[in-house]
């Protein structure tokens, strides 16, 4: 197993991360896993095997059931694991029981303290933007437990470029804990990360931790043209996280995904999880499963090493177009570009 440094920090983190939206299958949740304990505790013994170090979680994934049971299955052996979880989503049916209010930021981390079992949170995410609550405010609240050794780092999820970066400004200029990553979609399904937020974490020094990176199973190789899903599949319009807008596309990147599989005689999904992590700024892939055998297979992906033939044949049918003004700045700004900028400009120049 690779390990990469988490940003600008020092933390070192393995190539793969397991995560556990599966675990608990409460509420809407249950559409996506109902791991429980026993099969919880084989898999991430699967994992800490293979040489993961880190665990994701998050408060709101089955009501905070998911990180009920990772505290249960790390118990006794939380030195040897990294937890990460996240904050900002509902919990309650309170108006302050979301958000990134310091009040909702300090009790969240309680709440997921108590749920863990544990005395600290290695990475603190703030799950989703909050467009009310002042920035500061709630970087003070992360400033606060992590003096109170109750958090070590901070990261981002889902946030837009500007948002990304004035949550980084407003941490650096108030001297408050700067974030160290940020975790976001990012999957041959879909680059649309490429535009603004890796060109932001290559200039920002974040760390990058890819959730959904088989696109929600759309890259596994199971949805095919001219090939019927497995029993109980979706069907692609039935996606809505992440959306399918070009169905065409989907089947051409799985066609070339299976092909390059079958030339090193491994699946679709570890061609297509080996390629996202050698993308610029990627730090770890979030890998979750419904079964061991699929852990295992995503676990295998961490040792696939492609060509650049390989690559430059994913690039060229999942390529994303150049919005403005990035088709302007390939034009005309290619004598001054950054390594940030070349991220996406490079290939078009």
């Amino acid at each position: 197993m690779e390990y990469r440094a988490l940003g600008r920090s020092g933390l070192m983190v393995s190539v793969l991360t397991m995560g556990t939206m599966t675990f608990g299958g409460k509420g809407g949740f249950a559409a996506v896993g109902a791991t429980d304990v026993p099969e919880a505790r084989r898999q991430v013994d699967q994992c800490l095997d293979a040489g993961v170090n880190l665990i994701d979680t998050a408060d709101v994934y089955s009501d905070g059931e998911s990180e009920r049971i990772v505290g249960e299955v790390i118990k006794g052996r939380r030195d040897d694991v990294l937890v990460a979880t996240k904050v900002r989503m509902p919990m309650g049916p309170g108006p302050n029981d979301a958000g990134l209010s310091r009040q909702h930021v300090i009790a969240g981390c309680e709440a997921s303290l108590r749920r863990l079992g544990t005395d600290h949170i290695d990475l603190y995410q703030l799950h989703e933007w909050d467009g009310v609550t002042p920035l500061q405010e709630t970087f003070e609240a992360l400033d606060l437990l992590v003096r109170a050794g109750k958090v070590r780092y901070v990261g981002l999820s889902n946030y837009a470029g500007w948002q990304l970066m004035k949550a980084v400004g407003t941490a650096i200029l108030h001297g408050l804990p700067r974030p160290v990553s940020q975790q976001i979609y990012y999957s041959l399904q879909a680059r649309d990360a490429e535009y603004e937020l890796i060109p932001a974490a290559v200039d920002q020094h974040l760390g990058v931790l890819v959730w959904s990176p088989l696109a929600g199973g759309l890259m596994s190789g199971k949805y095919r043209r001219g090939h019927q899903p497995p029993a109980g599949s979706r069907h692609l319009s039935d996606w809505d996280e992440p959306p399918v807008y070009d169905q065409e596309k989907l089947y051409d990147t799985v066609e070339v995904l299976v092909e390059i599989g079958a030339g090193h005689g491994v699946s679709a999904a570890q061609v297509a999880l080996a390629y996202i992590l050698g993308r610029p700024a990627v730090t770890s892939l979030v890998i979750g499963a419904r079964t061991s055998e699929q852990l295992a297979d995503n676990l295998a992906a961490a040792d696939l090493v492609l060509s650049d033939e390989e690559r430059r044949r994913l690039d060229d049918v999942s390529a994303v177009n150049l919005l403005y003004p990035y088709w302007h700045q390939a034009k005309t700004a290619r004598d001054r570009l950054s390594p940030a900028d070349l991220t996406l400009l490079g290939p078009h120049l």
